[in-house]
């Protein structure tokens, strides 16, 4: 595992040392249905500014602080995003639920050498992969759209086909579908639907299945992301590079948005799903399992087959302290309102200790260390959870339950180098005693201080496509 301290993102302006950031990541998009031509919104940062505006994923900026995108080249949209002597920019955006309207976004700026606690956490992740990881996954979906320029604006109503009596097995996919589009912001009208949904799906024995081959080929678990469980969990599905007689049973899923407003009969968009199991599987399980990662692709498709997907957890201590990453025991910023600064600590403080570990170290000692701690703990891990993290490192797996106190020890332990575990005290297997304070002794000119900061447990969470 790659451990560097310096690579955290930077999004935004870097003028007179301070590096500003909006919150979001964009692309200007390509698709003749949703945005062409436009910045169209992919990802919004936990806790941002982006997000506490209210912007969403898929949302198309149609303009910055008035000016039309259309006005402008891609280097002048990225310019007009971070002109300098601004505090905040407005966005004109649409999305499925409305066709504009105005949303203000203020700068995030912190010094260009700052690094902030949710990145730290990725950074020593293997004190506890329970919480904090990078995964991906693809699933086998194929989405079609239609080859017509329709802008799928203009549907914001969608119905279903009618469902055969007792039929549950549909209506709990319907219902699915339902809840999907209604977060896009999309109303049901049973009505006048500018949408009619029809969905379809299969689960047999394998008619063809000739057993599992007499090669046996060594392959990664099948992890997906569960929205019903909200974590990463096992299936029993088969690759997709795997023969499809050697599946026992198959299973397909999907489901088409019909238009019933331009030109009634035309297919505007499919997503299928075909999966290969060695062992059966209930339908309704599956559709509330993977009909939220269907639903992703619309109304912004980015592939044809096989979807990849990140998944980026991070549940760690939020103080509120963010270090210069070229002196780590230097504090660059305290965020206002947040349980340091009520403490006390402000900027340019020493913090000599936190928990009784010394600051006064360099990133290529604390990196140094880290890596000791992952070689020497390894034997403390559970096997039966190993996984591949989004990096390639095969070896990620969680914490033994029976070894929780040897690893707090070992954290514990000066010679770890660990500071940065209190990013993780409210673990059992960082602190068994299960108060979640620490103790920052800090230098503010002459004076020592010794401050409890109560951290606030911070979860970010973000399911998208790669």
């Amino acid at each position: 595992m790659v451990f560097l301290l310096t690579s955290f993102a930077i999004f935004a302006q870097s003028q007179n040392d301070l590096v500003c950031r909006l919150g979001f990541d964009y692309e200007i998009s390509l698709s003749p249905n949703w945005g062409k031509g436009k910045p169209v919104i992919t990802s919004v940062y936990p806790y941002s500014s982006a997000e506490q505006a209210g912007l969403k994923v898929y949302d198309v900026i149609e303009a910055i602080d008035g000016t039309p995108v259309t006005d402008l080249s891609i280097e002048e949209i990225a310019l007009k995003m971070n002109l300098a002597g601004k505090d905040a920019v407005t966005f004109t955006v649409s999305n499925l639920a409305t066709a504009t309207k105005k949303v203000a976004v203020k700068k995030e700026c912190k010094p260009v050498n700052a690094i902030t606690e949710d990145q730290l956490a990725v950074a020593f992740a293997m004190y506890s992969l329970e919480t904090t990881s990078q995964r991906t996954f693809t699933c086998p979906f194929t989405t079609t759209v239609t080859l017509e320029a329709v802008d799928f604006a203009r549907f914001r109503t969608f119905a279903f086909s009618a469902v055969e009596d007792n039929n549950m097995l549909e209506v709990t996919i319907n219902d699915c579908i339902e809840k999907e589009l209604i977060k896009k912001g999309m109303t049901k009208d049973p009505v006048s639907p500018d949408i009619l949904i029809r969905t379809f799906y299969y689960f047999d024995k394998n008619p063809n299945y000739k057993g599992r081959s007499m090669v046996v080929v060594e392959s990664d678990p099948v992890y997906r992301y569960d929205f019903t469980q909200k974590r990463m969990v096992q299936f029993p599905f088969l690759h997709p590079a795997t023969s499809e007689a050697e599946a026992e049973y198959l299973l397909q899923l999907g489901f088409r948005f019909i238009d019933q407003k331009v030109n009634p009969g035309r297919i505007l968009w499919e997503c299928e799903s075909n999966e290969l199991l060695e062992k059966a599987f209930r339908l309704e399980e599956y559709a509330r399992n993977h009909i939220p990662l269907m639903c992703m692709q619309y109304p912004y498709v980015k592939y044809g087959r096989n979807v990849p997907f990140k998944v980026n957890q991070t549940i760690y201590n939020y103080t509120g302290i963010s270090y210069d990453i070229d002196r780590l025991e230097y504090v660059a910023d305290v965020d206002r309102n947040s349980p340091a600064y009520a403490a006390g600590v402000r900027p340019r403080d020493i913090i000599e200790k936190i928990d009784g570990h010394k600051m006064n170290r360099s990133a290529e000692e604390f990196s140094a260390a880290y890596r000791e701690f992952i070689s020497t703990t390894m034997k403390y891990r559970d096997p039966s959870t190993i996984f591949t993290d989004a990096n390639g490192f095969k070896k990620c797996m969680f914490w033994d339950k029976f070894h929780y106190t040897q690893v707090a020890d070992i954290l514990q332990n000066s010679r770890s180098k660990a500071p940065f575990a209190y990013l993780y005290y409210y673990a059992p297997y960082v602190n068994p005693a299960g108060t979640n304070a620490s103790t920052f002794q800090i230098k503010r000119g002459r004076n020592n201080m010794e401050l409890i900061i109560r951290p606030t447990v911070r979860t970010e969470l973000t399911v998208e496509i790669n």
